[in-house]
């Protein structure tokens, strides 16, 4: 699955991830190896702001979108982090490991 992001509403950028269900969201990138881990993205039917913790995760990078899929933050998780939450609402959370095959968005959105 394709999905699109906006970042600082210039730049438009294509990144393949893969959709969580309900068991899904409760494991996300949980006990995945760093090279093959695959970026995953969780919808939320209504905006929330839920935190999100990294126990048993390899270090990826959140970003949280709002429905338009616009970027309204992001952050660099390390492995065992507790308590980790936006300041915005969000609809959407793509988490994207630290791995070569996302090096390139990666290092878009870092920069």
């Amino acid at each position: 699955m394709q999905k699109i992001i906006f970042y600082k509403g210039r730049k438009r950028f294509s990144l393949e991830v893969k959709r969580c269900n309900f068991f899904g969201k409760f494991l996300g990138l949980m006990f995945s190896r760093r090279e093959t881990a695959k970026a995953l993205v969780f919808d939320f039917k209504n905006p929330c702001k839920k935190a999100i913790h990294s126990f048993f995760c390899v270090k990826f990078l959140a970003v949280w979108l709002d429905k338009e899929n616009r970027i309204i933050a992001k952050k660099v998780i390390e492995p065992f982090s507790l308590f980790i939450l936006p300041t915005r609402m969000f609809s959407k959370l793509i988490e994207i490991p630290f791995n070569k095959k996302y090096s390139k968005v990666l290092e878009t959105l870092l920069k």
